[in-house]
């Protein structure tokens, strides 16, 4: 069993290398890096800037899922029948739409990593309690994109009739099929192009968690500065890394526009 894994492990490593868009064998800094500051290895950036490519791409993915299913609670309380469910909503999006992302980032970080504490040493217990820097930016950005997504869920819920419902109520399906077979799949076709524009912009607001030291594109683009004095080389790559993201987002996003607009298409 061991040398099995040992195998799959080194099986792994070997597909992660060849297959390495940054430092693999046709990787784009094995190609175009050179020798200088773009290279592989120990003289070169190029190592700490994939990484960093890798960090951003992973907490936008990790964040969207989260901040959905948050914003699909918060949209299904703004449109509850009980006025507490929808008075907490309404103050949970006026909040976080109100308060800049970047003070979030913060409040989550440092005022999470007090409350612990203050938790622990309500429990006489004094150890030092530091949050994961990827886990606060994700718990920030989750919060932050959930405030914008449930307006955007809620505006599709009022576009599908209500009608709709009743017919499922109709068919003999109980409230939670209704949901998920009849509301649910026309939901993401209306609300798709907003959700679209708020991905983008998480994606762009993954920046912002290199403040808290996560070693995202901008981090290590900005350590490569700090250490070579090459400002608009390091963020100019920056720049393009960001571009090609947010390109392949748009070539995705397309795709599943279409996907999702199949049956309209048809008529």
């Amino acid at each position: 069993m061991g040398g099995l894994s040992s195998a799959l492990g080194s099986l792994w490593a070997t597909l992660s290398y060849w297959l390495d868009p940054f430092c693999g064998p046709i990787g784009i800094f094995s190609l175009f890096g050179g020798d200088g500051l773009l290279s592989c290895g120990n003289v070169g950036w190029a190592d700490e800037i994939a990484l960093g490519v890798k960090v951003t791409i992973i907490l936008a993915l990790i964040t969207l899922p989260v901040g959905l299913l948050l914003g699909f609670l918060v949209a299904l309380a703004l449109q509850s029948e009980e006025r507490s469910l929808r008075t907490a909503a309404g103050i949970y999006t006026t909040i976080f739409r109100g308060l800049p992302e970047l003070l979030t980032l913060f409040i989550v970080y440092y005022g999470f990593q007090m409350m612990v504490q203050a938790v622990f040493s309500w429990f006489g217990s004094d150890q030092r309690v530091e949050i994961n820097a990827f886990f606060a930016g994700m718990l920030a950005l989750s919060v932050v994109f959930s405030s914008y997504c449930s307006e955007v869920l809620l505006s599709a819920f009022r576009a599908i009739p209500k009608g709709q419902y009743e017919a499922g109520n109709a068919v003999g399906l109980s409230r939670g099929r209704t949901m998920r077979l009849v509301i649910v799949p026309q939901l993401i076709r209306i609300a798709l192009p907003g959700l679209g524009n708020l991905w983008m912009n998480l994606l762009k607001d993954t920046a912002l968690v290199s403040v808290i030291g996560l070693t995202d594109i901008l981090r290590q683009t900005g350590v490569a500065t700090k250490v070579t004095k090459e400002a608009f080389l390091f963020y100019g790559i920056a720049c393009a890394l960001y571009l090609v993201l947010a390109t392949l987002s748009s070539v995705g996003l397309n795709a599943i526009s279409n996907w999702a607009n199949r049956a309209e298409a048809r008529r």
